[in-house]
């Protein structure tokens, strides 16, 4: 199947669970152990593993995946205007590597109509804790990206329980120039102006170079940000194991899933190293098994979130995770 079709039914079969009241019946199923509740951000995340955005670009599941066990969803990317995205087809598997390379250009209905989903989601109880990722909308020029964030930011911020700053897809023109810091800093200055009391992350990508993302991470915490979110999908196609033939008709776009384990692994720690203790960090990239989830909570991660693997482990994913977790020794989850 069209792995983006593909996609799209298992969205409608995600936000059919608390459409036929099933919601609370799954979640018995899937909650997580009381032992790995994280508090960060001055909030109460009952599990250290989310859904990282790009699942759920319009904030229309997010009963359905609380319900399937995550701690957390991030919604997005979202776009002050609304978008179509990048033409089709823009979604590829790389079974072999599992992994997946897409370029779906930020499509999503806008920021207006996130806001009202998430604040309808966000008066609901029990619930996962939302995250709303913005970035740039494509008709706006990169030299007026910073009032186009905050326009996001101002229709968001009310609602979400924080917000991440996305600078750092390959999907959309010239997004990623604005992780210079002479770009970024006063971007994200209009971001915390509109933010008020949300906390506000920012989004790396795994291919800055490490005194880049150390950079980054140091700005960060000098603007007052609350966390820093490591990693985005890569551009580079190094040590796949799927055929070149394969991959170059896939074509350009952002790669995720296995393949980045290690670079994104890399990133937290430059990350890690570079914040101070109690600073939240967000590790994201080629996380697959709990033992993965793990790994990162022991390199310094204070959250884990994950997506590409979902597509290939099916909706028991976050309870297997969870279960495998609460089965290690708390100290791996230090």
């Amino acid at each position: 199947m069209d792995p983006e079709r593909a996609h799209h039914l298992a969205v409608a079969v995600i936000r059919a669970i608390p459409r036929l009241g099933l919601a609370a019946l799954v979640r018995r199923a899937t909650r997580p152990d009381p032992s790995l509740a994280v508090e960060t951000l001055g909030l109460h995340f009952d599990s250290p593993f989310g859904v990282a955005a790009g699942f759920d670009k319009n904030a229309e599941s997010i009963r359905g995946l609380w319900a399937l066990g995550f701690g957390h969803v991030e919604i997005g990317t979202v776009t002050a205007v609304p978008q179509e995205g990048n033409p089709r087809p823009r979604l590829f598997r790389l079974i072999e590597d599992r992994a997946v390379i897409n370029r779906m250009g930020f499509n999503n209905r806008g920021a207006a109509r996130a806001a009202e989903r998430v604040r309808r989601e966000a008066a609901r109880r029990p619930r996962a804790i939302i995250g709303a990722n913005i970035g740039k909308s494509r008709v706006v020029a990169v030299e007026d990206a910073i009032a186009d964030y905050r326009e996001s930011a101002r229709l968001l911020a009310p609602v979400a329980d924080y917000l991440a700053v996305n600078v750092s897809s390959p999907n959309t023109p010239g997004l990623r120039g604005l992780q210079d810091e002479a770009m970024l800093g006063p971007l994200l200055d209009a971001v915390l102006e509109e933010a008020d009391t949300t906390p506000v992350l920012v989004k790396i990508a795994p291919d800055l170079d490490d005194e880049a993302v150390e950079g980054v991470a140091r700005l960060a915490v000098a603007k007052g940000l609350s966390g820093v979110i490591a990693t985005n999908t890569t551009i580079g196609r190094e040590g796949l194991r799927t055929e070149r033939a394969v991959v170059d008709a896939a074509g350009a776009g952002g790669l995720s899933g296995a393949p980045l384990r290690a670079r994104a692994l890399e990133v937290l720690r430059i990350v890690r190293a570079a914040v101070p203790a109690d600073y939240c960090v967000i590790s994201v990239g080629g996380v697959d098994t709990a033992e993965d989830v793990a790994e990162r909570l022991a390199a310094g991660a204070t959250l884990v979130q994950g997506y590409t693997a979902f597509l290939y482990r099916g909706p028991g994913w976050a309870r297997a995770i969870n279960r495998g977790l609460a089965a290690t020794a708390p100290a791996a989850r230090v």
